[in-house]
């Protein structure tokens, strides 16, 4: 038998090819894998979502001050500034609560955005009627219904706490200048619009921040929906008890 020994162009096309050696990629960390991931993005939802309410639920109570008095109403604005002394030096308490109130605020708003991007771009024609006819109000309005909370947020602050689109605003003196900030007809209108938006927001994202941690089962469907009505509902009261306390000169 023959030997083919020849060499050349055509050998070189009938010698079998190596698999090529690459260097694997860096392996990504858990961390980035979980925020890439849909089922992270609605995790970091959830744990903000409740930070923020606890927050919105000791807030809403400590607002409720205001019905004794303004002695009272101010004493508790200046201990607020003072809790942690002397470990922690005058209001460094405050500026630590907003620090982790703005971390959680963005981390909700960019997961929210990208989850909403990921789902328009999942389903690019639209429903019929806008929206599947089982969603709920609350559901129908999160999307928006948050943008205006983000929008109030802002204006809040620059409000009754900077003062700066508040005229009447006087330092140290907060209940003066809830009182005379809710003497205006149109401020008391962004505010209660803002608030009852902020309800269904609690509403509905209780209810799916828990189905996102795995705590919703069966046997507590109800008791996780109720726990969510009643949060939001009392959160709702307790914000707009002031400025109605105020439009009526309950407060005054």
């Amino acid at each position: 038998m023959a030997i083919d020994t020849r060499t050349g162009p055509d050998s070189a096309r009938r010698a079998p090819r190596l698999p090529r050696v690459t260097s694997s990629p860096r392996a990504t960390s858990a961390t980035v894998r979980l925020w890439q991931s849909t089922i992270g993005k609605k995790t970091v939802m959830a744990v903000t979502g409740l930070i923020m309410v606890l927050f919105l639920l000791v807030h809403m109570l400590g607002n409720l001050k205001i019905f004794f008095g303004p002695h009272d109403f101010d004493a508790y604005a200046a201990w607020l500034r003072g809790i942690g002394e002397p470990i922690l030096h005058g209001a460094w308490f405050l500026w630590i609560q907003r620090a982790v109130l703005l971390v959680a605020l963005v981390l909700h708003i960019t997961c929210a955005v990208q989850l909403s991007a990921r789902d328009l771009a999942a389903r690019p024609t639209r429903y019929a009627h806008g929206q599947r006819p089982q969603a709920s109000f609350a559901t129908r309005t999160m999307r928006w219904g948050g943008t205006i909370i983000g929008l109030f947020i802002v204006w809040h602050l620059l409000d009754l706490t900077a003062g700066v689109t508040n005229p009447h605003f006087q330092e140290g003196r907060p209940y003066h200048n809830v009182v005379a900030d809710f003497q205006v007809w149109w401020i008391n209108i962004i505010y209660i619009v803002a608030v009852l938006m902020v309800g269904l927001h609690i509403n509905h994202g209780f209810w799916s921040a828990a189905r996102t941690l795995g705590v919703n089962r069966p046997a507590r469907n109800t008791t996780i929906r109720v726990t969510g009505t009643t949060l939001a509902v009392a959160i709702t009261a307790g914000f707009l008890a002031v400025p109605i306390g105020v439009m009526t000169g309950l407060v005054s």
